[in-house]
């Protein structure tokens, strides 16, 4: 029987892919930060007649994610699948973000990836086998302007993912990297921005989406039963990073200001500050 542990598995795409595993007869067990959430979902995968545990996991606390191994190590003997899940968002530009929502994407959009692939390696390493899925987003492999932060962690959790799928294959270990694009979700609450038509544009986007977590679960879970490495859930933009691949950088950048123009077509230009704004 499959053993899964999922970050951020308590909503979203997190708590559809329990569902999804817990459907095929999977032991699932979700980590998240809203207990409440949380509750909701076991009582979910508990009724589905699943095999299924909470617990409380904050992924900017190693020890959260050390405990959750622990807990599978004992009561399950281990883990087989474990999908660093859990992320959020923030929109707006350069010189809009503060310093400290940087630390806050960075902590937990590629930090917390970092926590979980550090803690489950060994325990992966000890049994000879697992899989390390980490959920990154198209946006880490084609950049779109006016998301910085966003763009900039889900790069490097590509680049991490990249970088351990040669690092743990001498020891049995599979890595694969989920880049999806908009889709249904709740991630939109979670959205951070000094910038209110940012704000707007972003949750459009999420909530105009013809696919949802559960259509995207499942193209998750085929995927990584073929062992794929990179999970592109999107034809449309899979299209546009083969295109980014295939042309010259400048082709592309174009694209890109193209793209930039007709974002910031209708939004109001931000005041510029006056000789005297940082004056006591």
């Amino acid at each position: 029987m499959t053993r899964v542990f999922i970050t951020g598995g308590a909503s979203g795409l997190g708590r559809a892919l329990a569902e999804a595993y817990a459907r095929d007869g999977a032991k699932v067990c979700i980590g998240d930060v809203n207990a409440m959430r949380g509750s909701e979902t076991l009582a979910a995968l508990d009724a589905m007649g699943a095999t299924a545990h909470y617990l409380p996991c904050d992924v900017t606390k190693e020890a959260d994610l050390e405990a959750a191994a622990a807990w599978l190590q004992t009561h399950w003997g281990g883990v087989d699948l474990v999908f660093n899940n859990a992320g959020v968002a923030d929109a707006g530009g350069i010189d809009e973000m503060p310093m400290a929502d940087w630390h806050w994407m960075v902590d937990i959009n590629l930090l917390g990836v970092v926590r979980g692939c550090k803690v489950f390696a060994p325990m992966m390493k000890a049994q000879g086998s697992g899989h390390l899925v980490n959920v990154a987003s198209m946006a880490g492999l084609i950049h779109p302007p006016m998301m910085s932060a966003y763009n900039a962690t889900k790069a490097a959790v590509v680049a991490l993912s990249e970088t351990l799928q040669a690092e743990l294959f001498p020891h049995g270990i599979k890595v694969s990297v989920v880049c999806p694009a908009f889709f249904r979700t709740n991630l939109a609450e979670s959205v951070r921005t000094a910038n209110s038509d940012m704000a707007a544009i972003t949750k459009k986007l999420v909530n105009k989406s013809k696919i949802g977590a559960d259509e995207i679960a499942a193209l998750v879970k085929a995927s990584v039963a073929k062992g794929d490495f990179h999970v592109l859930t999107h034809p449309r933009e899979k299209r546009i990073w083969l295109f980014k691949r295939a042309v010259p950088f400048q082709v592309y950048a174009a694209a890109m200001r193209r793209q930039m123009a007709k974002m910031m077509k209708k939004r109001p230009a931000a005041p510029v500050p006056s000789a005297d704004a940082h004056k006591a």
